[in-house]
């Protein structure tokens, strides 16, 4: 008999956001005039197009697949074109990250990569994560018999976690600018974490999916900013919310040639000769047109029309906060992130808050309790919607709380 992983048993029956689309799904039935006025702020999906210096390479790279001469099969490496790799190490470099082509391997995005790292560690390992979290963190370690712990998030220290010397963890999420809260680690705290992660010899998987939304300086745009960090840290990073890439699906890994660690024999190993392992197993690689693609995204042209893209996410972004401040309602994100993480009113849990946007005034959001017990109270709204729809949906929003 063919035996089955039972730590599937141990993860949440619901997914956090089909649950949300069975709540809308119910309403939707029982009120169908209602439903089509639904303005929905909840899943972070973008809405802008992607640039039009993206679509002219992919079209391009299409056509070179439909020719003799240019036809590409499998790409030799696994790893990526070398001619995105590049591009990517060059864009580190803008904001003052050393990270070499040879150190970065291009995926299918960040949610993939974020779930999969975990493979080429050990089962058993004690796994630190941030509460509230991106349910894949704690989803992928529970499904591959990890220990998770956490790191409490909360409205005290601003929903960042710090580290416990007194907790010894093996492997630790980082998220910064973080999905749901919004908020971003200063260099300060980030180095506190790299200082914690060398002292435990610990390894950071840091999700910097959200770099591109960061305006403060002090807020590093990869962990690669801060020293040491090559030594203990793994950084992923995804185009879907730079270059609106959701549906198109690129990203990249760093793993430093520099990230040691021993195996039960006492032998060094390098964690990027795992990782490149792992996916020269069960990775065939991104197409080449979508490379092609993504190599435009860091074009000076592909970066303004990106800039652009993202500049219409943070107008939305500070529509949501003008609207919290005028009836009173704290929140944290916003200013580094497409995401406004808002406190319930009225000590109303996070469930009970989105059953009466959805039900009172047709807007959908997502429920903090559905990221962690510290999200509880808590909703998170998204920045990505039109400026319309986001204006409307403030109104909407400030005329039942006010």
């Amino acid at each position: 008999m063919a035996k089955l992983n039972e730590n599937f048993g141990n993860l949440k029956k619901n997914y956090l956001f089909i649950e949300i689309a069975k709540r809308i799904k119910a309403y939707s039935e029982q009120n169908p005039d209602e439903a089509k006025k639904l303005i929905r702020m909840g899943i972070g999906d973008v809405t802008r197009p992607l640039a039009p210096v993206v679509v002219d390479a992919m079209v391009k790279a299409a056509k070179e697949m439909g020719e003799m001469e240019t036809f590409r099969g499998y790409e030799d490496s696994g790893a990526g074109y070398d001619f995105l790799r590049e591009a990517v190490s060059k864009y580190y470099k803008s904001f003052g990250a050393d990270v070499p082509a040879e150190e970065i391997r291009i995926s299918d995005g960040a949610k993939s990569d974020c779930g999969n790292i975990i493979s080429i560690f050990g089962s058993g390992n004690t796994v630190l994560v941030t509460d509230p979290a991106y349910p894949v963190y704690v989803d992928s370690n529970i499904m591959n018999g990890n220990s998770v712990i956490f790191a409490d998030s909360t409205e005290e220290n601003g929903f960042n976690a710090m580290p416990d010397k007194n907790v010894k963890a093996d492997l630790i999420y980082l998220c910064s600018p973080n999905n749901p809260t919004g908020s971003a680690y200063s260099k300060e705290q980030l180095k506190e974490w790299v200082d914690y992660a060398l002292a435990n010899d610990a390894v950071i998987i840091y999700d910097a999916a959200y770099e591109a939304f960061i305006t403060e300086d002090n807020i590093p745009r990869s962990i690669y900013c801060i020293e040491g960090a090559k030594k203990c840290a793994i950084e992923i990073c995804s185009l879907s919310k730079t270059a609106s890439f959701t549906g198109t699906r690129c990203g990249y890994t760093v793993v430093p040639f520099d990230l040691v660690r021993k195996n039960s024999k006492g032998e060094d190993i390098k964690i990027a000769d795992l990782w490149a392992r792992r996916q020269g197993s069960c990775f065939n690689g991104v197409s080449y047109p979508v490379q092609r693609a993504a190599e435009a995204v860091f074009t000076e042209e592909g970066q303004k029309q990106c800039r652009e893209n993202i500049a219409y996410y943070q107008e939305n972004a500070r529509i949501i906060m003008n609207a919290l401040d005028e009836i009173g309602i704290k929140y944290t994100g916003g200013v580094n992130s497409p995401y406004v993480w808002l406190k319930c009113p009225n000590g109303m849990d996070s469930w009970a808050f989105f059953d009466m946007l959805l039900t009172k005034v047709q807007v959908v959001g997502t429920p903090g309790a559905g990221f962690g017990k510290n999200g509880d109270g808590w909703f998170r709204l998204t920045s990505f919607s039109t400026h319309e729809k986001t204006a409307e949906a403030m109104e909407r929003v400030k005329s039942l709380l006010k």
